[in-house]
């Protein structure tokens, strides 16, 4: 029988991480790992543009790894060979992961490691001998190197993911610092949202003739979310949240709100009503956030309620529902919440919660995004009890 074509052997993967694919479900590469993966295969610095849900992570974790086995590095002790920044925790987890899911099938596995701060930094520091992908939050790579756990004198590829999250929550100075241990002969790859001043100011520093990979298209996934909005009272807020979690039946479903304190708040609520809840936010230790994040992409927690600090470190396939109890500051951060829904082709349904103070900042939203929902009225929706 005459052996098929993977669509990512095509794009000069090896048969291996082709496979790897495979398992994973993965049936055809998106627009950012079609063009992508060639360019880092090939050596070439990477701009790339595109939202969080767009397979950007397996657009360099492929070629990484390929280039990883095809070049062999040796290093001297605790140099790694590959640095992947990343903004948060969780992101840091998430990207660790795909690493070692898209490795399985190698003959020669690569030592994979993510690090970040919140936890104890020595477990760390001795886990870093013979990593070859570090996956590291700027802060605690500095903390690493200032312990002489890490050196960076001989990275050959470096990946900074999710650029403008990075500048949108302070870390230029620690990324300055980063880049002024590197070598300068390496392989550069920056992935970004949106191609703001700060980051292109960060393209200007980092990359070298590199090849520009802008996936600005709505994707068919944002298509497939099913979006409404309701005009509710302030003070009915949380019983319209709890009414329209138990009248449509949500066993799992992810809340965003704009402060911590109000995540801590509306969890609080919704479990003293039966509606068993937990938030995930930046002041909550790294156990608890992990803990609770793997309890609900298993389907044994019903609600968790999170800020936008996490809404894009949480991938969860196939979650069926998004609220936004509180709208988020920008567009770009509504598109990210909704974007946790309707993804792998799946149908998804995002819902936000507007109360009249909030409509202006709501119709810039729709305006940016080029959408428009009727607002529906909630007068009439009987909420004692709830």
């Amino acid at each position: 029988m005459e052996k098929t074509t993977s669509p990512f052997s095509t794009l000069g993967l090896s048969d291996a991480l082709s496979a790897a694919t495979e398992a994973l479900g993965y049936t055809r590469p998106t627009p950012i790992q079609q063009q992508a993966i060639p360019a880092v295969l090939f050596g070439k610095d990477l701009l790339g543009i595109a939202r969080t849900g767009s397979g950007k992570t397996a657009s360099y974790a492929l070629p990484i790894l390929q280039r990883l086995e095809e070049e062999r590095w040796v290093l001297q002790n605790r140099h790694v060979p590959v640095l992947v920044l990343v903004p948060t925790r969780e992101l840091a987890v998430q990207v660790e992961s795909m690493f070692k899911e898209l490795s399985t099938g190698l003959s020669d596995r690569p030592k994979v490691m993510a690090v970040f701060g919140g936890v104890s930094i020595n477990p760390q520091m001795i886990g870093m001998q013979g990593v070859q992908v570090l996956i590291a939050t700027p802060g605690r790579v500095l903390d690493l190197i200032g312990s002489k756990a890490v050196h960076l004198a001989e990275v050959k590829m470096l990946v900074l993911d999710e650029a403008d999250k990075m500048l949108d929550l302070g870390f230029k100075e620690e990324m300055d610092r980063i880049l002024a241990l590197l070598p300068r002969k390496r392989q550069n790859l920056l992935f970004s949202a949106t191609l703001s001043n700060a980051v292109n100011e960060i393209t200007q520093v980092v990359l070298h003739k590199p090849e520009v990979v802008q996936v600005t298209d709505e994707p068919q996934e944002v298509q497939l979310i099913h979006q409404r909005a309701f005009r509710v009272a302030p003070e009915r807020k949380g019983p319209f949240l709890r009414y329209l979690i138990r009248s449509m039946d949500m066993q799992q479903v992810l809340v965003f709100t704009s402060t911590s304190q109000a995540a801590d708040h509306v969890a609080d609520k919704l479990s003293k009503h039966g509606l068993e809840a937990e938030a995930v936010h930046g002041k909550k230790s790294n156990h608890a956030r992990q803990s609770a994040l793997s309890r609900f992409k298993a389907g044994k927690l019903r609600v968790l309620v999170a800020t936008d600090l996490l809404s894009r470190g949480i991938d969860i396939a196939f979650l069926p529902y998004v609220i936004n109890y509180d709208l988020p500051r920008s567009p770009k951060d509504y598109v990210h919440r909704i974007g946790r829904t309707g993804r792998a082709e799946r149908s998804g349904e995002a819902f936000t919660i507007v109360t009249p103070d909030d409509q202006p900042h709501f119709k810039v939203i729709q305006k940016k995004m080029k959408q428009w929902l009727t607002l529906e009225g909630t007068e009439d929706v009987d909420l004692h009890g709830v």
